[in-house]
């Protein structure tokens, strides 16, 4: 496959406002994939889907004191009681309006990081970034192998998700709205906005202070005349809802039926601890017979153990279900500021509603740390524990790997590193539809894999299955 030669790659990011003081390393061709790692993606965007949708049952029998079972009897009332805390009245309420029942996030992304085992969800994002990058690469790598969303796969199939929300309409308004505290990823939403806008579509990027209210219908300016707008992406996390003198008019015109808000405002959609419910011990006959086995059974591969930090006191002798310290089970969770290095492979982060809970920055790698810096973030979350639920979630590292990027001096060359890949999926017609995936590839040294300069940010392809297995990174 043809490379794409570095003079090119620059000016391509050049020509467009979307890498904005952004940088990172460029490589002259895609991350590949092989087509098993291509056809598991499939099969994980249909289990991600799926897990949504008997999360929402769980909450909301939960909240509404139900029975979880066919045959047995299992309440879970402490499952809403996570889910719900530190969020507004009003917020919740808006999640178990009736209106909102089967309402799902229109574009998931699991975060995956590439293990010896194999593929390793972190995390499973409801609102994430990188929509607009991912479309672009993908356009630019098209010449060097089959990309996974070739074309404009994220182009259409973003705006298809969200245009079924409004079938009434035949060409509806949609307002891609984002928030200042998400006002980094602005350029990437502009620009995906006026791709659709070359396509024929009615879609544009605005801040929140751009829309208002006309009667119940939410509008904003386009050359001196109002234009009512049908359907709302919000790109900006439910915490920020306060920080948005707008906000209140979104709830009144989804009340009144005018308007579609995806991703729907229901924060328990958007917590990490529900991957840690999956795990726990009391819901695991839920699971079983909600999922359908070939979903429960990648599930339990893909999502590491992990537990819900909860600081009512137990019993004395009663233990908590956790790791083990010191080979001990705990019956406090303080006890863990006393785990060894080794006992310490250990991720803790916060769990959703909160302005520190997305681009890694409530994470703390127990074995990558100081034990001051671990005793005090378990500390925190003990402390935070009432009112932003923590987690914690065993380290999974990421292996090593190989690709081919260029250096200082513009050579390739082939280095080491660790891979997290983020495959976006677009809902339409109740199916999870993989249309691009995002390959994040760090220096070995790098513990936790995000964005930075030091990576390369890449689309993926499909190795032919004729190929060497030398042609795909391992």
């Amino acid at each position: 496959m043809p490379d794409l030669a570095h003079s090119d790659l620059q000016a391509a990011f050049a020509a467009t406002s979307l890498f904005e003081d952004k940088s990172w390393q460029l490589s002259p061709d895609a991350w590949a994939l092989t087509p098993e790692q291509a056809a598991e993606l499939e099969a994980i965007g249909a289990a991600c889907l799926e897990y949504h949708q008997a999360l929402e049952t769980l909450y909301l029998r939960s909240a509404a004191g139900k029975n979880l079972l066919r045959n047995k009897p299992l309440l879970a009332p402490w499952v809403a009681d996570y889910l719900d805390r530190g969020k507004p009245d009003h917020l919740v309420a808006h999640a178990r309006d009736p209106k909102n029942r089967g309402v799902f996030p229109t574009v998931l992304r699991p975060d995956l990081l590439l293990t010896d085992e194999g593929f390793v969800m972190t995390e499973l994002d409801s609102v994430p970034g990188g929509i607009g990058l991912t479309a672009f690469l993908n356009k630019l790598y098209s010449e060097t192998g089959d990309i996974v969303g070739a074309g404009d796969a994220m182009i259409r199939n973003f705006h298809a998700s969200l245009a079924a929300l409004r079938p009434d309409v035949r060409n509806p308004l949609i307002a891609i709205v984002v928030s200042d505290e998400a006002a980094t990823y602005r350029p990437e939403m502009h620009w995906l906005a006026e791709q659709l806008q070359v396509q024929g579509k009615r879609v544009f990027c605005l801040d929140p202070d751009d829309v208002f209210p006309l009667g119940t219908s939410l509008c904003f300016d386009v050359e001196g005349n109002p234009e009512k707008i049908d359907i709302i992406y919000r790109f900006f996390e439910l915490f920020d809802l306060e920080n948005i003198p707008t906000a209140h008019y979104f709830f009144e015109s989804w009340a009144a039926g005018e308007v579609a808000i995806v991703p729907p405002m229901r924060p328990y959609q958007e917590e990490k601890l529900g991957l840690a419910l999956f795990h726990h011990h009391l819901l695991q006959d839920y699971w079983a017979e909600t999922l359908g086995g070939r979903t429960l059974k990648l599930l339990r591969k893909l999502i590491p153990q992990s537990w819900v930090i909860d600081a009512t006191p137990l019993p004395p002798g009663a233990v908590l279900d956790g790791p083990k310290v010191g080979g001990r089970a705990m019956n406090d969770w303080r006890q863990l500021a006393g785990a060894s290095q080794k006992e310490r492979d250990l991720i803790l982060k916060i769990s959703g509603y909160h302005e520190s809970a997305w681009g890694a920055r409530s994470v703390v790698l127990g074995s990558d740390c100081s034990r001051e810096e671990w005793q005090a973030g378990v500390e925190v979350a003990i402390e935070d524990a009432p009112r932003n639920p923590h987690l914690l979630q065993e380290y999974k590292k990421p292996r090593r790997a190989k690709h081919r990027v260029y250096d200082h001096q513009q050579q390739v060359r082939e280095v080491d590193g660790r891979l997290r890949l983020c495959p976006y999926y677009f809902v339409i017609g109740g199916k999870a539809v993989l249309s691009g995936a995002l390959a994040t590839f760090c220096p070995p040294d790098k513990k936790i894999i995000h964005g930075m300069q030091d990576a390369a940010l890449l689309p993926s392809r499909v190795v032919p299955a004729q190929a060497s297995a030398g042609d795909a990174d391992t």
